[in-house]
């Protein structure tokens, strides 16, 4: 009989607009950008599905699976390696450099001083064996902790995981774990949570209810927040969108991707990559600009373990799984995947926070951009480019 593990993804960003060291720090880049990749493809399988909002962040999901690989072994591992495009970045007789890229990627981004908090935590059986290399591995690279849990107790096991979650996240992600089979063996809880202020705050007073138009035929009103100032904006004439960046307080960004009046945002699906991404930020110039952005909030689920078969992630979930390096307990598979994202953006702000541009001219009749449409977002870290969420929003009064 195959025992179980399970995976649950928390994320919860609550967007208050408000010599080796050296050789591996070279290759962060590819790392990001690999990752970006494989976001942007796990977007678009998802989005496959349905024509509604979506969140996730792919950072998150992208560690909790380099974490299983250190455990997988031989085309269980390659598969998991290979759907997060993480392909490229091996070398022989190196094992752990993409393992080292994860730990300096996570020890950059938390030092940007915001309120960015990810961890790792496994949940094991009484008596489940878990490998000492694999423990050391990834208390090493992951900072990921393994606690004992009686999974046989399914009620008493599914509320001590869920509270965890929800400390983990700021109490934003709630009821995780609808079930829990009591067969289940492991758990890999992996949760990130960001509480960004914006550098340049909405003043409450200034929102109104507008227009917002999901589609031709179905308009919403949405509480929409204005700014006028100087931003940092790009236009891509070639892919019919423009691209707005609203900077958060320290390194963090959201990059707005409004397709162009006219332009079906289902146009643009196939054609946002990393390539197009780093395109858009290196375009990026300060202009002074009247911005409108609806206040919106969403709470996204997903079963990831119906989703990554179709990027090649398959075996790990069948009973021809190979996670020996995990533990020397035969008949382990992963059971589940699930992924829950939750992001709330109002104008919310530190009222002290500046910042100062030069070489900036001022118009009398500043640029309109008025995000009324569907649009795309990218949180992302600056100095790095590293993607930590990204979604899509149709309808801002949908969850």
């Amino acid at each position: 009989m195959k025992m179980e593990i399970l995976f649950v993804m928390a994320c919860a960003s609550l967007l208050v607009p408000s010599s080796e060291a050296q050789e591996i720090s070279l290759n962060i880049t590819e790392l990001t950008t690999k990752n970006m990749d494989f976001a942007m493809n796990l977007y678009r399988k998802i989005s496959s599905f349905h024509d509604n909002n979506i969140f996730f962040s792919p950072l998150c999901i992208s560690t909790a699976f380099a974490i299983l690989s250190m455990g997988a072994k031989e085309a269980t591992r390659e598969e998991i390696i290979q759907g997060l495009n993480l392909g490229l970045l091996e070398r022989d007789g190196e094992p752990e450099l993409i393992p080292e890229l994860f730990k300096q990627l996570q020890g950059n981004i938390t030092q940007s001083g915001e309120l960015l908090d990810q961890g790792n935590t496994l949940f094991v059986r009484l008596n489940f064996e878990v490998e000492k290399v694999f423990k050391d591995q990834i208390s090493k690279f992951f900072n990921a902790d393994i606690q004992n849990i009686d999974f046989g107790n399914a009620k008493a096991s599914k509320t001590i995981i869920n509270d965890y979650i929800k400390r983990r996240t700021g109490d934003r992600v709630k009821e995780a774990v609808n079930d829990i089979d009591p067969f289940t063996q492991l758990m890999l809880i992996n949760t990130i949570f960001f509480k960004g202020k914006w550098e340049l705050p909405f003043d409450p007073k200034q929102t109104q209810d507008d227009r917002f138009y999901v589609d031709k035929y179905n308009i919403v009103q949405v509480p929409m927040m204005f700014r006028e100032d100087k931003y940092y904006y790009a236009s891509d004439n070639l892919l019919k969108v423009k691209v707005l960046k609203l900077p958060y307080e320290g390194d963090i960004a959201m990059l707005i991707v409004l397709p162009n009046k006219g332009v079906d945002y289902t146009s643009i699906d196939d054609e946002i990559n990393a390539e197009h991404f780093l395109g858009w930020v290196k375009q990026l110039s300060i202009t002074k600009l009247e911005v409108q952005v609806p206040k919106f909030k969403m709470d996204q689920s997903y079963e990831m373990h119906k989703i990554l078969p179709h990027l090649g992630i398959s075996s790990v979930f069948e009973n021809k799984a190979n996670l020996s390096g995990l533990s020397a307990d035969i008949g382990l598979k992963v059971s589940e995947v699930l992924h829950k994202a939750v992001i709330e953006v109002d104008e919310k702000g530190t009222t002290a926070a500046a910042a100062t541009f030069t070489g900036i001219t001022a118009y009398s009749l500043p640029s309109n951009f008025v995000v009324n449409r569907p649009f795309f977002f990218f949180i992302y870290h600056q100095i790095n480019n590293s993607l930590l969420f990204m979604g899509r929003v149709i309808d801002p009064t949908k969850m």
